[in-house]
């Protein structure tokens, strides 16, 4: 469908007798904020923006250069399903722009396109399909579980079927295509999986996907999260992710005649992405949770290799199926939902790219249970595992180029200063665990 221009916008709001449109952006945590504007001023707002101060935005100024401006997309508009009829509310990603008139460094929507231009220069455009799992808890407050259901369970214990189908409903109403939904292997856990798009519809929508996961919970008196690893001993949430290049209308990961049907571009970007895993887990993992998820046991990979139906590896290509060339595709299984989404797909980009410009040769894929292995069988494999901690992912980043060049030296700095504040903030802490094990015996 054609995307909707600035006339669109006034002529919907027009008509549909909208009286208020949020405009929405995140920090570089990933956290959506919003502004709320009336209909009176969207006119002004597309032509002009809206000034905010930016030293209150996580990760965006310091306070004596604090002044952003915020540049609604009309290309995003959508109504919110969940707001009245009469009177309207509907909602517009935008831009951070600098009084300027130029893109803020800190604007991590920005980011993913610059990274997509780049790729659109090496003639490529840049797909992804993700997979986001959540819980549904009593409330906030506490993990009390709603269901005891269990993988692909049905009533009448998966008691959360009903928020799955309102929540696909309102996705759909607001132009996000789902492709399925189910039960999750834990309790109480579950998964809706939003058809392949574009890198920059995907990110919007997955912000989309996470506020009306949250909306239709809280409407029915319950609480869903996306926090990696909630309940200690069950699965954690990832947020496995599809990849694939096209040209054109061409997917250049599909080769007929090559090895498992991957092209020597998938070969490349697969060995540029785990040649700069380590480097870019501080992102798609960014909390101090997402390594409680990151152990074995439990489906999340934790071991740096590749296979076509491995399961325990990092990153997996589904079999090919006659005839479907365009779903030709790899998919990576380490990144967690509660990740910023545009910088997710960035540095997953960024290392892929790398891979394919350096024409990096793949290793032979690793078709056994990595988890089963024993430590001297990973060594003599040459398996390495992935950070170990947010600590040491964030060393990692640290210290990538990659990773610079990929984000910018302003987010890049950010990002840093705010995960080793964080890490400092838990070193000083003291948990239950240690309450519980220590404070009896010694």
């Amino acid at each position: 469908m054609p995307k909707m221009t600035a006339q669109d916008v006034l002529k919907v709001i027009k008509t549909k007798k909208v009286k208020f449109i949020k405009i929405w952006f995140v920090d570089i945590l990933g956290n959506l904020k919003s502004m709320a504007i009336t209909d009176n001023e969207v006119e002004s707002a597309l032509k002009e923006g809206m000034g905010f101060d930016g030293s209150s935005i996580e990760g965006f100024c310091r306070i004596f250069e604090s002044d952003l401006v915020v540049m609604p997309d009309p290309s995003t508009f959508q109504l919110l399903p969940w707001r009245p009829a009469e009177d309207g509310v509907a909602r517009m990603f935008c831009d951070i722009v600098t009084p300027d008139g130029k893109p803020f460094a800190g604007d991590t929507r920005n980011i993913l396109k610059r990274n997509l231009a780049k790729a659109k220069k090496l003639g490529f455009d840049y797909y992804v399909g993700p997979e986001l799992e959540y819980f549904y808890f009593k409330n906030d407050e506490g993990t009390e579980i709603i269901d005891k259901g269990g993988y692909f369970d049905i009533l009448p214990l998966d008691e959360a079927h009903d928020l799955r189908r309102d929540t696909i409903l309102t996705l759909e109403k607001m132009g996000v295509q789902v492709e399925y939904s189910h039960h999750e292997v834990a309790p109480s856990q579950h998964e809706i999986d939003l058809r392949y798009c574009d890198a920059l519809t995907m990110a919007d929508n997955v912000m989309t996907y996470k506020t009306v996961v949250k909306q239709v919970a809280h409407q029915n008196g319950v609480y869903a999260t996306f926090m990696p690893k909630p309940i200690a001993g069950v699965n954690g949430s990832g947020m496995h992710v599809h990849q694939s290049l096209f040209k054109g209308s061409k997917n250049a990961f599909y080769d007929p005649k090559g090895e498992n049907h991957l092209s020597a571009i998938a070969k490349s970007f697969i060995a540029g992405t785990l040649r700069h895993v380590k480097e870019m887990t501080a992102v798609t993992n960014q909390w101090i949770n997402s390594y409680r998820r990151l152990v074995p046991g439990y489906e999340a990979p934790c071991y740096i290799a590749w296979g076509q139906k491995n399961r325990s590896a990092l990153v997996r290509v589904p079999i090919y199926k006659p005839g479907n060339e365009k779903a030709t595709r790899i998919e990576l299984r380490f990144p967690d939902p509660a990740c910023n989404p545009y910088l997710a797909f960035s540095v997953m980009l960024a290392a892929g790219l790398k891979g394919v410009e350096e024409k990096l040769k793949l290793e032979p894929s690793k078709d056994k249970d990595i988890f089963k292995l024993s430590a001297e069988e990973k060594k003599a494999e040459g398996i390495q595992e992935l950070p170990a901690d947010l600590y040491g992912a964030t060393l990692n980043f640290a210290k990538s180029e990659l990773m610079r060049q990929t984000l910018g030296d302003h987010a890049f700095e950010k990002f840093i200063a705010n995960k080793q504040k964080e890490c400092d903030e838990f070193r000083l802490s003291v948990t239950d665990y240690e309450i519980k094990r220590y404070l009896p015996i010694l």
